[in-house]
């Protein structure tokens, strides 16, 4: 079949471009879907906790990820700044994912415990009183949101549908564990979580 053929009938040339698309996807995706490095949680990985999982999702509504990314790249650059490189295994419980693709801030993955929570709340609240420099807004309102314990528990069921090793007492206390604790409280948790398992096995 000559080039001049397939240029000159645009059905055809979308049949081969879905073909190719296609082809390059079964080889690109299918053995990541079946690779245990990508599918199977790293060593003292776990699901999120339900306060951990409630600051995960008010990350997320509040776009965080636009400006913070949650993955070191395998370079020495970053390893030095930031620890390990970022692996599949500890993040198969994100969904999504938080990968993020620009730094305006820096990179999260390591941030927990690197701060205290004193600390991280005032950040929160007025990010300029610690770091003056710093183009971030504050959240203050995040203080006088609390968190829907029947919202979370749903959430729980969900993600043990869809395959998180969440066991029956952890969905039947997660209201219990998010009763009276503040959309703020829970996105320091979710904070000063990340990253703790992996730069404990630095």
């Amino acid at each position: 079949m000559r080039h001049e053929t397939i240029e000159k009938n645009v059905n055809l040339m979308m049949i081969l471009i879905v073909v190719a698309i296609s082809i390059g996807g079964l080889i690109e995706i299918v053995p990541l879907m079946l690779s245990s490095d990508a599918t199977e949680p790293d060593e003292g990985i776990a699901p999120y906790s339900a306060l951990r999982l409630a600051g995960r999702d008010v990350y997320v509504r509040e776009g965080c990820y636009n400006c913070h990314s949650q993955m070191i790249r395998p370079f020495r650059s970053e390893t030095e700044r930031y620890g390990p490189y970022t692996t599949a295994g500890e993040t198969v419980y994100d969904r999504p994912f938080q990968f993020g693709s620009k730094r305006t801030g820096p990179d999260l993955a390591r941030v927990g415990g690197r701060y205290s929570d004193d600390w991280q709340r005032l950040h929160l609240t007025d990010p300029r009183a610690l770091v003056p420099e710093s183009n971030m807004p504050g959240y203050p309102w995040l203080a006088e949101n609390t968190i829907d314990g029947d919202l979370i528990t749903a959430k729980l069921k969900a993600l043990k549908f869809l395959g998180d090793p969440y066991t029956d007492e952890q969905i039947a206390s997660a209201a219990d564990e998010v009763e009276g604790k503040s959309e703020m409280d829970a996105l320091i948790a979710y904070l000063q979580d990340l990253g703790t398992n992996r730069r404990a096995r630095r």
